[in-house]
């Protein structure tokens, strides 16, 4: 079976009614910046809405921001939905406040293990810099 090459593309937008949406747009402009082709989908964006345009742009990734604290409960589910519609491999990640601020300060370990569990690939905390997503997204990619 041949390995699918990069595109270079990805899905950027804030999950569930979450309205807070600087995160994703400081993400959609340094991953333009870094060549990536970026379809932002600016706040609320229901699951569906993400796998929609992944599967519109043939997206390598799906990166998720939530930044009110219900991440974990707004993302459930979107692996399972991510497989239905034949995007088995694409690459899922989580940032900002994705959990209750209680389980991000005293807990991350558990918050990370939950994530995973739940078919992401990466999670990342309000801290980590666009420019690091990009680089993590690229070495996940196998790409340069």
């Amino acid at each position: 079976m041949k390995e699918k090459k990069p595109n270079m593309s990805v899905v950027i937008g804030t999950i569930g009614d979450d309205a807070h949406i600087i995160g994703g747009w400081v993400l959609m402009h340094t991953f333009r910046n870094a060549g990536f082709t970026v379809a932002f989908l600016g706040a609320i964006v229901p699951q569906q809405d993400f796998i929609n345009a992944a599967v519109e742009i043939n997206a390598d990734a799906i990166l998720v921001s939530s930044s009110y604290g219900m991440g974990l409960i707004d993302c459930e589910g979107l692996r399972d939905k991510c497989i239905e519609a034949g995007l088995d491999d694409i690459i899922l990640y989580a940032g900002g406040s994705v959990a209750p601020s209680m389980e991000l300060e005293h807990n991350w370990d558990e918050v990370e293990r939950r994530y995973h569990e739940m078919g992401f690939n990466r999670v990342f905390t309000n801290t980590v810099s666009a420019k690091d997503a990009v680089a993590y997204l690229k070495e996940d990619l196998g790409v340069s």
